[in-house]
């Protein structure tokens, strides 16, 4: 509720109640206020998840295990949330719904690379065969992140650089501050109950009994 209540007061005092908008892009740059914090709680998701692949891979402990597939499917979420997002960003200021940019391209294959991970946690019904494998598959899609973030350093790029105090006008930071705080309480919460969720998952299927071998069969002999 908390982290609700944060995101409503922020949209509303930034999409409506402010009349100072973006310099460069007008009242359009006011998509800052979803879009931003759902692309920093989105990496920061995808972080949670490496470290939990990092934790599964070392202990082969269920908790760590339950946070990759939480982690990660809550990242998902907001990447494709963020890639939403953008679009609706860049038609007005690009004249476009989509460019193949550094910074978009790069944000388009980390959710199919994550998207991956959940494929192969779907389809591998072993459990110790699905941490190891969804946890190295987590950490190999963990890579692009970075790239992610930097992609507006080390290319030429049609997305603005990063949003910091100092890029952004003095009555747009609380709002966007806010914002940043009520995306990731709402985060954490979607994490934490979709780790129960899973964590429920992998109980049963440690406690399940194993199925007797199958008898073999009878020979007669002449």
């Amino acid at each position: 509720m908390l982290g609700l209540g944060l995101l409503v007061w922020a949209h509303y005092a930034g999409l409506v109640h402010e009349e100072t908008s973006e310099f460069m892009m007008g009242d359009v740059g006011r998509i800052l206020y979803a879009h931003v914090p759902t692309a920093w709680n989105g990496l920061l998701t995808y972080l949670v998840a490496f470290i939990a692949a990092v934790g599964a891979l070392a202990t082969s402990k269920k908790g760590w295990d339950a946070l990759v597939e939480a982690s990660v499917e809550v990242g998902v979420l907001l990447n494709v949330l963020l890639l939403i997002q953008g679009s609706l960003w860049a038609k007005p200021t690009w004249g476009v719904w989509w460019d193949w940019d550094p910074r978009l391209t790069t944000s388009a294959i980390m959710v199919v690379a994550f998207g991956v991970v959940l494929a192969l946690r779907q389809s591998i019904q072993e459990p110790g065969r699905r941490l190891t494998i969804s946890s190295v598959a987590t950490i190999v899609a963990f890579i692009n992140v970075p790239i992610v973030y930097m992609s507006v350093k080390w290319w030429r790029t049609l997305h603005q650089d990063f949003s910091t105090p100092e890029t952004v006008d003095a009555t747009l930071k609380l709002p966007l501050r806010v914002a940043a705080f009520g995306m990731l309480f709402i985060g954490i919460f979607f994490v934490v109950a979709r780790w129960r969720i899973a964590m429920r998952r992998l109980s049963r299927e440690m406690d399940a009994p194993e199925l007797p071998d199958a008898p073999k069969p009878l020979t007669v002999e002449a």
